[in-house]
């Protein structure tokens, strides 16, 4: 059966539901992010676009750029509330969903043509959206993940394109090498020094040649610049929870072990968040006394695989959680509301610095594995340390 693969991204997600609540928005350069200088935009506005702006950038250089922009400090809450209305209008109409972010989606429509045609259901369901929320949204089709994201991105702002199967390489060919999904700030470079700037001259490539120079990560750009993907849409709701438990051998009331160990809980699991290129949205704390009276207190959350906004939430549960002077036995603490998403840091109120730290682990985890970098707090004297045992979970 002949794949029919949608991707449809919100256009300047943020920006567009800030509008909605204020017109006066409209046609101008807006900034949203945090207002301090050493805060970071978290989304821009094609008008601010046009001045060099992007995602990411700090935003004492935005601006710098543009001192005419409004600077609108921005509400997760409200971006996830309007995230989850477009998804449930995607899953009333579309049989396999996954949303790869607050503001991407990818559909799979394979089987859809036998009724009215799969081109014209995504036009209707793009229109739905339109409609129904306000916001402008982009489609792109075709027969595959990676085609399906470069035509929305060429479809942008607000329209929609489909190749038809046969022609993804044509029309990857004339395309900057930078729209293929995975090449960054690290391989771009690479590629360009290697006199590659287009996607014909990757397609002509021998793919030996790549993975000689790159790895397997050649091997993967050579495939998508080719139009070679068989990645399938994955439902988010796939995974419904991680946890991680640490039961120790004597039980304590030591304030600097009982952080430590929550710290490191929230580092682990919150680096796997990353790792997987996901979001949770409920955070749940547990706490079992030395006589074995366990409570649990939960509390739902912004969408986030930041481990600053986490740290904050479960150190706030354990506050409100352990309220006597009892021995603890066992800590444990448990994501679950899991999405798929792509925001590795709260964009909101992280600074430019905390990112790039952020970003540096990762990076040195990803390498070389996560016992290899920790945070100081986590360093426990021998005397301390004894005992502890942990386990992890996953549904």
């Amino acid at each position: 059966m002949e794949r029919h693969i949608v991707h449809c991204d919100l256009d300047s997600f943020f920006v567009s539901v800030e509008r909605l609540l204020n017109s006066d928005l409209m046609g101008k350069p807006v900034l949203i992010g945090g207002s301090s200088d050493r805060g970071v935009v978290a989304s821009c506005s094609y008008e601010a676009r046009k001045f060099g702006i992007h995602s990411a950038m700090p935003m004492r250089l935005a601006r710098q750029l543009c001192p005419e922009a409004i600077l609108v400090k921005g509400d997760h809450d409200l971006y996830s509330k309007y995230s989850n209305i477009v998804t449930e209008i995607i899953e009333e109409k579309a049989p396999l969903v996954e949303k790869a972010s607050i503001d991407e989606h990818y559909i799979d429509m394979s089987g859809m043509d036998k009724f009215f045609g799969t081109w014209k259901i995504t036009q209707e369901l793009r229109q739905r959206i339109i409609e129904e929320t306000g916001l402008p949204i982009s489609f792109g089709l075709s027969i595959n993940k990676t085609v399906s994201k470069i035509a929305t991105g060429e479809a942008k702002p607000c329209g929609e394109k489909k190749v038809d199967d046969g022609t993804e390489k044509p029309f990857l060919a004339p395309l900057s090498i930078r729209k293929i999904p995975g090449i960054g700030d690290k391989t771009y470079p690479l590629l360009r020094n290697m006199g590659i700037s287009k996607i014909h001259t990757l397609q002509e490539m021998e793919v030996f040649t790549m993975r000689r120079v790159m790895g397997e990560n050649g091997v993967s750009i050579w495939k998508k610049a080719n139009g070679i993907d068989n990645n399938p849409v994955v439902p988010f709701h796939e995974q419904k929870s991680m946890s991680k438990e640490t039961t120790y051998e004597s039980d304590t009331i030591d304030m600097d072990i009982l952080k430590k160990t929550l710290v490191s809980m929230v580092d682990e699991l919150a680096f796997d968040l990353r790792k997987e290129k996901k979001l949770t949205g409920c955070i749940t704390l547990k706490i079992r006394y030395s006589n074995f009276d366990t409570h649990t207190q939960q509390v739902k959350v912004p969408f986030t695989n930041s481990d600053r906004v986490i740290m904050e939430k479960v150190m706030e549960l354990f506050r409100k959680l352990y309220s006597r002077r009892m021995l603890i036995r066992l800590v444990g603490v448990k994501f679950s509301n899991l999405i798929y998403g792509s925001y590795q840091v709260d964009l909101f109120n992280d600074t430019l610095e905390e990112i790039s730290l952020m970003q540096a682990m990762d990076e040195i985890r990803m390498r070389y594995g996560a016992k290899y970098i920790l945070r100081g707090i986590c360093l426990q004297d021998d005397d301390k340390a004894k005992g502890g045992k942990d386990v992890a979970q996953f549904t």
